[in-house]
């Protein structure tokens, strides 16, 4: 599992980020997690407690908003879900296709008290 090592660096970037902005607490920690990525969403809530205690961030509530795994048809020019769809175009069944979003892992929001 990879994803504690992932949160321990989101917890130094976010503390470094609160040191330079003179925030002392903070609410929320958002997350956005491609469903593509090799993140899995469940195992970063799991750790979260772990990586945060004793931090900045130890009252922080974690959100995670999961970014669907869109592609673009290359014959069709429909988007769809590449997961729900097996990775083949639900409209022409073509399998050429370009992705466009579900690789992401990126801290979206830190909302301060």
């Amino acid at each position: 599992m990879h994803e504690i090592g992932i949160m321990i660096e989101i917890v130094k970037t976010v503390e470094k980020f609160a040191h330079q902005n003179h925030l002392k607490q903070m609410d929320t920690l958002v997350l956005q997690i491609g469903e593509l990525s090799s993140t899995i969403p469940r195992y970063i809530e799991a750790c979260y407690p772990m990586a945060v205690e004793g931090t900045l961030l130890q009252d922080t509530t974690l959100k995670i908003e999961v970014i669907p795994g869109n592609g673009l048809c290359r014959t069709c020019h429909k988007v769809f879900n590449l997961l729900e769809h097996a990775r083949i175009c639900p409209e022409c069944g073509s399998q050429q296709w370009e992705l466009l979003s579900g690789k992401e892992f990126m801290i979206k929001e830190i909302i301060a008290c």
